[in-house]
């Protein structure tokens, strides 16, 4: 009665959505090993390319919890309503989330009316790319568990994962000295191999962070 997305396949299904605008960049790859970790039918979202702006508070949800703005949530929002848990990947920006990411958050608003939360006690995991910080007292990850929290979900696991620092790819990263190339090593002529931040591929403590959270995950959907 108050919606009309698809209903759910039988097998399990995990979502992934990576918030990043870089199809390839670390919050892509953190997303994808919790996936592949997972051992079920998974799909996979990134909004990489994507045009999804933020709640208009047009209230043309309220009626049957389908949101109404014409571009590309709605897609995403089926999914995220057929899945049985979600995996959502969010990169820090100024110690907050993404604009992308930011707006599908906010377009969550139109699964929750007439008290019906569509995603209701689905089991989430929340990762967050950061050049800096950690689990604990990262406000990317504060910021989108509220949102979580709001629409019911059940957070099983959240952490955070290192960010490549895109001023070590700046043309100026060398002379910059608000930027983290100079910052972490002080001015140098070249950057070496080793002064590059590790790419998620490298990051032991960030692989085991993705298994053992598909490890819970697991937990939760098999129950």
């Amino acid at each position: 009665m108050l919606y009309k997305y698809m209903v759910k396949e039988e097998k399990i299904m995990i979502l992934g959505i990576s918030g990043s605008p870089r199809s390839n960049g670390v919050t892509a790859s953190a997303v994808k090993k919790v996936l592949a970790e997972s051992g079920e039918k998974t799909e996979y979202y990134s909004l990489s390319g994507k045009t999804i702006n933020g709640c208009i508070s047009c209230l043309g949800c309220t009626k049957d919890n389908l949101c109404v703005v014409n571009d590309d949530f709605p897609e995403i929002a089926e999914a995220m309503v057929r899945a049985d848990a979600i995996v959502f990947g969010v990169p820090n920006y100024y110690n907050l989330p993404n604009g992308l990411s930011h707006c599908l958050l906010e377009r969550c608003f139109c699964f929750r009316h007439q008290g019906s939360f569509l995603l209701k006690d689905k089991p989430a995991v929340i990762i967050s790319a950061a050049y800096s910080g950690d689990d604990e007292n990262s406000q990317v990850l504060k910021i989108v568990e509220n949102f979580f929290i709001s629409n019911k979900i059940n957070i099983v696991s959240k952490f955070v994962v290192g960010a490549f620092s895109q001023c070590y790819t700046c043309d100026y990263g060398l002379t910059c000295t608000d930027g983290n190339v100079v910052k972490d090593n002080g001015l140098v002529e070249k950057i070496l191999p080793c002064m590059l931040p590790a790419r998620f591929e490298e990051q032991t403590e960030a692989i085991e962070k993705c298994k053992n959270a598909s490890k819970i995950l697991r937990e939760h959907v098999s129950k």
